[in-house]
């Protein structure tokens, strides 16, 4: 499973309604990419629904997750936090075992044993 925190959603409605979204067909993509110091990066994006994507709905929002990705992200929890160093999403995951320094990129417990070999 994936959620949002309440600021998150919050975030995630004002967003969608500034590109006059559909919320019943749109919401927010939270997937996984190859990349980064650590391996993976999240991707996160307002989007439509696609046929293969597992759905958890909370807060009357869409997360939207690829099958591929879920591996990755399950139990996570997205939250909006605002800085004096910017504001964002944050992806907190229960999955990651490392990550970089700047925080852009993460390995899970998977790919550690991968690595290893």
């Amino acid at each position: 499973m994936v959620s949002i925190t309440d600021k998150g959603a919050e975030k995630v409605r004002e967003f969608l309604a500034g590109q006059q979204a559909d919320v019943s067909l749109a919401g927010l993509r939270v997937g996984v990419r190859g990349g980064g110091c650590s391996g993976f990066q999240y991707q996160l994006a307002f989007d439509e629904q696609r046929e293969r994507d597992v759905v958890f709905e909370t807060h009357g929002l869409k997360l939207l997750v690829d099958g591929e990705s879920l591996n990755y992200v399950d139990g996570s929890v997205i939250d909006y936090e605002e800085s004096l160093q910017g504001a964002g999403f944050k992806v907190s995951n229960p999955n990651v075992v490392a990550a970089c320094g700047c925080g852009s990129s993460f390995r899970v417990a998977d790919e550690e044993h991968v690595s290893a070999v």
